[in-house]
């Protein structure tokens, strides 16, 4: 693994290569690899680097950042350029203003550093970046592992990926006829860590077990349609559904769940309606569900919103740092799983885990009222589910 080079790889390098311009901004939830790949990049490039990281939390402070940061300017003495990579800035008070400050030193002075920052909590380093450094950064979506990665990387087949998902540094303890050591870390060192360390240590949560019981909740009911209401319904202390849909934010920004919005061809009623909920990352799922690889597989029902959401984490994470956005639509007791829309392209999606035998009128209606450009059946008798996974979600407009 540590030779593999990601997708994003050529991306991020060609950047790197650029000559100082703007800050990059690698954003994406926790183990995906984002320090990994910035290592990477200095590594091939042969670029003179230093990493510091702030993943410590509280233990650092600006001092420590000054100090990193003219460490790395060191380096551009004794060569023509030098990168820094910063990991978890946000965890630290006033980061962005004391990057800032440096960058435009820097600027000023013709110190050629360039500057990697990595990020897990999106939503805070677009508060710093949006407040201090605009006009100073580019931002590169970094996301979760997809299955030709996780193919090519570890030789996994489709089964494998559907029930344990695109989480690269549990891949070796994914064993499908005993999971229990996989099951213990996703739940412990990801799940737990990013709730803690990620959403509830750095930012204002007033009811810490209600945005848990809405991960739990949003898993179990991953790939289908729930109205906040219902929400209320079943989470005691809920409050309203401006907090639920707070609290939904924030999850999906630390990379765990969304709740996908319904089309209507009206922001307001989308903005409005219930959310389909969508992991990001099927290992999310099948970590909390109790059930094996073999229980899990033999379900047929539950192997079919296994299957959905795969297909829907698989289209959140393609369309990161892209114009597309994903919405369902329903109306009455028909329904389109998935709604791609850039532009005024629209796409239709629908996913059928076995023999179709129940109606796509869905679909048909969908087709009279919106005329899509194109329609997408994944399954057994349309596209393949392992060419529509290894495909980016680009490639069908």
């Amino acid at each position: 693994m540590k030779n593999y080079k990601r997708l994003i790889f050529q991306k991020v390098k060609a950047r790197a290569k650029e000559p100082r311009k703007f800050i990059q901004v690698l954003l994406g939830p926790r183990q995906v690899g984002k320090t990994t790949l910035a290592l990477q990049i200095a590594k091939e490039l042969k670029i003179a680097s230093h990493y510091i990281s702030a993943d410590t939390a509280t233990l650092e402070n600006l001092a420590w950042l000054h100090a990193g940061w003219h460490t790395a300017r060191d380096l551009t003495r004794k060569n023509e350029s030098a990168l820094l990579i910063i990991d978890e800035a946000q965890k630290i008070p006033h980061w962005a203003d004391a990057v800032k400050q440096l960058w435009d030193e820097d600027t000023r002075n013709n110190i050629p550093l360039k500057v990697f920052m990595l990020g897990s909590s999106p939503w805070l380093i677009r508060k710093g970046i949006d407040e201090s450094l605009a006009g100073r950064f580019e931002v590169i979506p970094i996301t979760h592992w997809s299955f030709e990665e996780m193919r090519t990387c570890f030789q996994w087949n489709l089964d494998e990926y559907i029930y344990f998902g695109g989480y690269p540094g549990a891949a070796n303890l994914a064993n499908p006829t005993n999971p229990s050591r996989w099951i213990n870390y996703i739940n412990d060192s990801l799940i737990e860590t990013t709730l803690s360390r990620d959403i509830l240590l750095m930012t204002q949560v007033n009811k810490p077990a209600l945005l848990r019981r809405l991960f739990q909740l949003g898993c179990v009911y991953s790939g289908k349609i729930l109205s906040y209401q219902k929400m209320l319904g079943q989470l005691s202390d809920a409050g309203n559904t401006t907090t639920l849909s707070h609290y939904l934010e924030l999850l999906a920004g630390a990379g765990l769940l969304t709740g996908i919005q319904k089309y209507a061809n009206q922001i307001v009623r989308q903005r409005g309606s219930s959310p389909k909920f969508s992991v990001f990352n099927t290992a999310l799922i099948s970590a909390q569900s109790k059930l094996s690889f073999q229980e899990a597989h033999s379900n047929k029902v539950y192997w079919g919103h296994l299957l959905e959401s795969c297909i829907g984490a698989h289209i959140l994470n393609s369309i990161r740092g892209t114009e597309i956005e994903v919405f369902y639509w329903r109306e009455a007791n028909q329904e389109v799983d998935f709604v791609l829309q850039k532009g005024s392209k629209l796409i239709a999606i629908e996913v059928k885990s076995g023999k179709i035998k129940e109606s796509l009128s869905g679909l048909t209606t969908f087709h009279k009222k919106f005329n899509p450009s194109r329609i997408i059946l994944v399954g057994e008798q349309g596209t393949g589910i392992e060419e529509f996974l290894i495909r980016p979600i680009e490639y069908w407009f």
